[in-house]
């Protein structure tokens, strides 16, 4: 079978391979590929900044915004032939951590956890994979090709958890307005289960034309190039500039509370009072957290999340469809693209 393969931390080694079938060792559940989605993630395991192949062994297989179909699975297990399934990212560490023992390997205490084509195990970009029935989702079949944003949607399914958990830690305080900063799929997400949490939302990023300001008026939210004018309750913050990320911890209203689930990538610098930051949290109550990855709780609130939303709001996130044939496609950065998604068949 064919499957997308890198030499980590090699940026000129990416390839269409040919492998072998993937073992019984990584699932009893065998799926079809239909679609695997293409994230930063994936490019800067591409561009040869970090990813690690499973133990000796040269070469991983990247990808882990999947989709497929369900081709065999043992009686019982809950899963059937011709199911729509997306694989879960993480595994716990073999600890386990008391994160990871509880089913909270998103927290992992110790980094031991591996990623399903990120970290020391093989990923879902390939005709087929195996997968534990523990780590595999079924979704609505009338989401159909549209279950490949079910990953993203699950990122920032655990953001919210937590940003509304947090923002609710006094009695008398419920937050009314929310900011999501960057337009990306992310971002798009984070605004639309923002949207569905009844908060009035305001979408923040630079792009004056494209297909951005459209998604988020269909949504009912308020498009911005500007944060002036802008005093959120929460901000799921997914640009990961540094620039931005300074303006918005300092943009909230008393009690207010921001979420980090964008990378900066530690090349630019920045000056800033942290006094000053330090007195704003402190006398306004505000709380900035980081979020990273998902556990099933958060992949089950995306996939009711995903299967709510509207289906043509959600397909015009996927703004290039690449087929297997033009694999190379997949990873080249266009303007105005939203999602990149890469077809298996």
């Amino acid at each position: 079978m064919h499957a997308i393969t890198i030499r980590p931390h090699d940026p000129t080694s990416l390839r269409l391979d040919d492998v072998a079938s993937p073992p019984v060792s990584d699932g009893s559940v065998l799926v079809r590929a239909l679609s695997l989605g293409i994230c930063g993630t994936d490019r800067e395991i591409v561009a040869g900044h970090y990813g690690d192949p499973p133990a000796g062994e040269e070469r991983l297989i990247i990808g882990h915004e999947s989709l497929g179909r369900v081709e065999q699975a043992p009686s019982g297990c809950g899963f059937d032939r011709g199911d729509l399934v997306v694989g879960i990212v993480r595994r716990p560490d073999p600890v386990p951590c008391p994160a990871c023992a509880a089913g909270e390997w998103d927290m992992c205490r110790n980094g031991r956890y591996t990623e399903r084509g990120i970290k020391s195990r093989h990923g879902y970009g390939a005709q087929q994979f195996r997968v534990e029935p523990d780590f595999l989702i079924k979704l609505d079949p009338a989401l159909d090709r549209l279950g490949v944003l079910l990953e993203p949607t699950s990122v920032v399914a655990k953001a919210w958890e937590h940003a509304l958990r947090i923002a609710t830690r006094g009695p008398a305080w419920r937050p009314r307005i929310g900011l999501v900063t960057g337009a990306g799929p992310v971002g798009l997400l984070a605004a639309m289960m923002g949207v569905q949490h009844g908060l009035e939302m305001h979408v923040f990023d630079r792009a004056t034309d494209g297909p951005k300001p459209g998604l988020v008026r269909q949504l009912g939210a308020v498009y911005r190039t500007s944060l002036d004018d802008i005093w959120p309750d929460i901000v799921i913050e997914c640009t990961g500039a540094g620039s931005v990320v300074r303006d918005v911890m300092d943009r909230t209203t008393a009690d207010g509370v921001v979420c980090l689930a964008g990378l900066t990538s530690g090349s630019h610098e920045l000056t800033f009072d942290i006094g000053d930051l330090d007195r704003s949290m402190v006398l306004e109550n505000h709380a900035v957290f980081g979020s990273v990855n998902a556990n099933r709780r958060h992949y089950a609130a995306a996939a009711a999340a995903l299967a709510k939303a509207d289906r043509d709001w959600l397909a015009g996130l996927i703004t290039r469809r690449v087929p297997l044939s033009r694999w190379r496609e997949a990873f080249e950065r266009r303007n105005d693209d939203i999602k990149v998604v890469l077809d298996f068949d």
